[in-house]
């Protein structure tokens, strides 16, 4: 019979990001770390490590600010995502995006399949591009697999803004960052968003930067 893997280093990782109790450093695009996928969680860290390292994450992802971060994005590579979105923003943007309030949450080995046919594009930003984002053409609804921190099943279909940040999270933990499906004529600095296009939609500029958005 094999001898189990050696959790030994992971955990040992674990502790020595969590010993200074502050928000943890975010990987930047770049490093190998967030391109080489994670595995699944089956218990590597144990309750007590896992919940620490949850409220690491949620630190972080609020001290950021952003509204979901996964654990590969502070050099773990396991299967865990956390997101939370207050959505404080105006109602023409909750309107034009769908954007709604999610509480926060945790997600464990989780998977998504596309709900019906239908895509929007918005811009994103990612915690681990910092200064630049891109308008990403992505599902509009998704039914989202997996667990929670506890362990219990989680099968929920989420639609509008709420599915773009399942998306998103998800796609980290299996390397992807959303400039790998982005459109890249859309890709604009943050002084660029705040001067330009700080609207609802990208519609304006996909008009002016000559790029597609989904019908």
């Amino acid at each position: 019979m094999a001898s189990p893997p050696d959790r030994a280093p992971l955990t040992d990782r674990v502790e020595e990001l969590l010993a200074d109790g502050g928000p943890l450093a975010i990987v930047a695009a770049g490093d190998p770390v967030p391109r080489r996928g994670t595995e699944r969680y089956d218990g590597q860290l144990g309750p007590d490590l896992l919940a620490r390292f949850v409220a690491a994450l949620r630190l972080t992802m609020r001290t950021a600010p952003g509204v979901g971060l996964a654990a590969v994005q502070v050099g773990v590579p396991l299967r865990i995502a956390v997101l939370e979105d207050p959505a404080p923003v105006p109602p023409e943007v909750r309107s034009a995006r769908t954007r709604v309030p999610q509480p926060f949450r945790v997600l464990v080995n989780p998977s998504y399949e596309p709900v019906g046919t239908a895509r929007t594009g918005f811009f994103e930003g990612c915690l681990s591009v910092p200064g630049w984002q891109a308008v990403v053409a992505r599902h509009a609804e998704v039914r989202l697999r997996g667990e929670d921190e506890h362990g219990r099943p989680l099968d929920e279909v989420f639609s509008g803004w709420p599915a773009r940040i399942v998306q998103h999270e998800t796609d980290h933990l299996d390397g992807l960052l959303h400039l790998d499906r982005a459109e890249l004529r859309s890709l604009s600095s943050s002084e660029a968003m705040t001067d330009r296009w700080n609207r609802p939609t990208p519609r304006a500029a996909a008009g002016e930067l000559g790029f597609d958005l989904p019908e």
